[in-house]
């Protein structure tokens, strides 16, 4: 006797103990670690030329063309415009010459700039200005030097353009991007979880429990790429932050709604959690695993940005898994109904059949599946029939920045007096024996408006063609716009020809073929991740559902989502946001996210759908779990979407449009598919939808063999009466 009533006093101990000691735990991860959510830009890199694809030409030809030059150099390029299209004077060329000529030897200067050069209709001017490599926060000083030598020449208006100008605007889009867009994205989470749940604490509690998420995530990341095990750029930090959010968000909603109806149905805080992380932690878990493995597929890309993201992802899932089954348990615990305040849960509520609006879905679904699954799938392939009109075939320069960025302006300015490729040559390497071949085949190519060997002066034109180990660098200046399709294609000429030189070994690289190798590449990546994200979220869901033809049916609808919202994302942005195109990697981007993400829905769905048909058999099963799950899911899919959504408050057509396709994707799923299509689907093919699992042959029976006790209607609730 005295020694039960010792381990009762223990078990009244641990009770509170082991949930003050996670607490305790989280507080100190979150005050120790919470700060590298704000230091992930120290370890950042937004080089472009770091993200290209590892094996291609173009690849090669950047590190080759590292010896030609005299000190490695991120090229500024100033234009000069002569006021009402006047002519620029011989003395304003020299005044020009002599500007940018002082600039030789300051801070961040690499190298003597080039003479100003008159463009063909002689109403402007270029000049080329060396900048140091790696000059991060200094970067826009030293433009501002630039930029004050180019604004010394009078009677001319100067502007600057090329990779330095480019590098400045994209690290002024990201600046801020810590505080700014985690901001938004709490705000926006807080205030949806304060209009759905009328509850003060538990907004609070959940923010905190994806806060401390994102703190450990940024920690491992921080401490990976500060050693160079993992690469991390704007892009990368900044859908980190919002994947961490939204999806520990999720998770957290789940936990505590079964919370919820547990401590309703039992009373007690401590059982009540037990029992929530128990029935939920399946789910969860197995959500998690098809988001993760999903972003660890991205590691078979051959684009360098697609690998970084892979692992970044999947620590930032893992983290948030981890803070909601251990952190938010033990809040929960210690709170008890004070965590739903005002809108605390009685014990009268252990049903939980749901919304009212819940019932009523139910209830159109119950009455006509056939119909609902017809129509919804008829409605779904009508939008996905648009897919095909949208290009991935990359951004404009002049569509890169969602807002006006001087970078883009005075490429333009340059793009009007000289050819459209001034600035950004098609780099050409080749054995030195063969350069006069090469150079008059690449010159009389179409579409190349001339083609220059490198000098040893460094000045086109004056002096012998400089050769390293027996190699020639020849900069062929394309008549297109360097990011134009026409450009593409003299380069995938240019290549064609050169590659036929005998013994030329000639390869043909620079801004245009990067762009060329890395469409090229993200087409070659779909093909792969694609069938492998489909692979490993299947075997998820069979795992999980003990099925065979819901897992395949599950998949078939998502991937149905996923072509529906390309085709309103090809409408919308097209003729709302007026992109003529989307970035190589938004389609794949688009489908890991909101595919593996669209499933979590229906793992939610299911798995509870699962439980209650094993008691019910499957149309009752369906229903309740339609009517006690509708609430969350649709909650968390509108938390998730407004966290993506966040993703607009960065002025860069990238993030804009992943943000779109994920917010309106994550919608359409949560509000069409997992309300509407699955439910019907599963009610209309009934128990053969789970073959070869137990539930094809039957609920299960108690153990006397009667059938289970029957509870109240799904549908119609404890009045009896359906909904008409």
């Amino acid at each position: 006797m005295r020694s039960s009533s010792r381990w009762s006093r223990w078990s009244r101990w641990l009770r509170w103990l082991v949930p003050a000691v996670l607490l305790v735990t989280w507080l100190g991860i979150g005050a120790t670690l919470g700060p590298y959510a704000g230091k992930l830009g120290e370890v950042a890199t937004n080089d472009q030329a770091a993200f290209l694809p590892r094996s291609a030409e173009s690849t090669r030809v950047l590190q080759e063309r590292k010896a030609f030059e005299r000190a490695e150099s991120v090229p500024a390029i100033i234009v000069w415009q002569a006021p009402g299209g006047s002519a620029v004077t011989d003395a304003q060329q020299q005044d020009a010459t002599r500007a940018v000529a002082a600039l030789t030897g300051r801070t961040g200067i690499g190298g003597p700039p080039s003479p100003a050069l008159r463009s063909q209709d002689g109403q402007a001017l270029q000049a080329v200005v060396p900048l140091a490599p790696d000059l991060g926060e200094e970067l826009p000083a030293v433009l501002d030097d630039v930029r004050a030598a180019a604004d010394s020449v009078p009677g001319l208006s100067a502007q600057i353009a090329g990779p330095a100008a480019t590098q400045a605007d994209l690290a002024d889009a990201f600046a801020g991007i810590d505080g700014l867009l985690l901001g938004v994205a709490l705000g926006a989470v807080l205030l949806i979880l304060l209009l759905v749940y009328r509850s003060l604490l538990l907004p609070l509690v959940i923010i905190i429990s994806a806060v401390f998420a994102l703190g450990l995530a940024c920690a491992v990341v921080y401490a990976l790429a500060d050693r160079g095990i993992v690469r991390v750029d704007g892009q990368v930090q900044g859908i980190l932050s919002i994947l961490v959010i939204g999806a520990a968000t999720d998770y957290a909603l789940l936990l505590a709604a079964r919370y919820r109806e547990e401590l309703a149905a039992r009373g007690d805080r401590t059982a009540a959690a037990l029992a929530a992380v128990r029935r939920s932690a399946g789910a969860i878990t197995a959500s998690a695993a098809t988001v993760a493995l999903g972003l660890l597929a991205l590691l078979a890309s051959d684009l360098t940005n697609n690998r970084a993201l892979g692992p970044v992802g999947a620590i930032g899932i893992v983290c948030s898994v981890l803070a909601t089954l251990t952190f938010l348990p033990a809040v929960l615990v210690l709170l008890g109904r004070a965590a739903f305040w005002p809108a605390t849960p009685k014990p009268g509520d252990a049903t939980a059949e749901g919304h009212r609006v819940w019932h009523r879905i139910a209830a159109v679904i119950d009455r006509a599946p056939r119909r609902v699954w017809a129509s919804t799938t008829l409605l779904l392939l009508v939008l996905a029939a648009f897919s095909p009109a949208l290009s991935s075939g990359g951004v404009p320069l002049d569509e890169i920045f969602v807002k006006d960025a001087p970078s883009v302006a005075a490429q333009k300015t340059l793009g009007r007096h000289f050819p459209g490729g001034s600035g950004q040559p098609a780099v050409i390497i080749a054995d030195a024996a063969r350069a006069a071949d090469v150079q008059a085949l690449a010159a009389a190519t179409d579409g190349v408006a001339s083609a220059t060997p490198v000098t040893a002066t460094g000045r086109p034109g004056e002096g012998e063609p400089l050769t390293v180990d027996g190699r020639i660098r020849i900069d062929a200046t394309l008549t297109a716009a360097a990011d134009s399709d026409t450009a593409k294609r003299t380069v995938a000429a240019l290549r064609t020809r050169l590659h036929a030189v005998p013994g030329a070994d000639a390869v043909v690289g620079g801004y245009t073929a990067q762009q060329y190798d890395t469409e090229r590449t993200a087409a070659r990546d779909r093909t792969v991740i694609v069938p492998v994200v489909l692979g490993i979220i299947l075997l998820i869901l069979v795992l999980l559902l003990r099925s065979l033809l819901v897992p395949v049916l599950l998949v078939a609808t998502v991937a149905l989502n996923f072509l529906a919202t390309l085709g309103v994302s090809a409408l919308v942005f097209e003729h709302l946001l007026g992109f003529s195109g989307t970035d190589a990697s938004v389609p794949l981007y688009g489908f890991v996210f909101l595919v593996a993400l669209g499933v979590d829905y229906n793992i939610f769905l299911m798995s509870r759908v699962r439980e209650e048909s094993l008691v019910h058999g499957v149309r009752e099963g369906v229903l309740r779990g339609l009517t006690t799950t509708g609430g969350v899911i649709t909650s968390a899919g509108v938390v998730l979407a407004a966290t993506f959504a966040a993703l607009m408050v960065i002025p860069l057509a990238f993030l804009v449009q992943i943000a779109f396709i994920v917010a309106f994707g994550v919608l359409l799923d949560t509000l069409v598919v997992r309300s509407l299509l699955v439910p019907a689907l599963v009610i209309d093919i009934g128990p053969r939808s789970w073959w070869p699992g137990a539930l094809a042959r039957g609920p299960r029976t108690t153990p006397d063999g009667a059938s289970p006790r029957p509870l109240p209607d799904p549908v119609a609730g404890e009045s009896g009466r359906r909904p008409t």
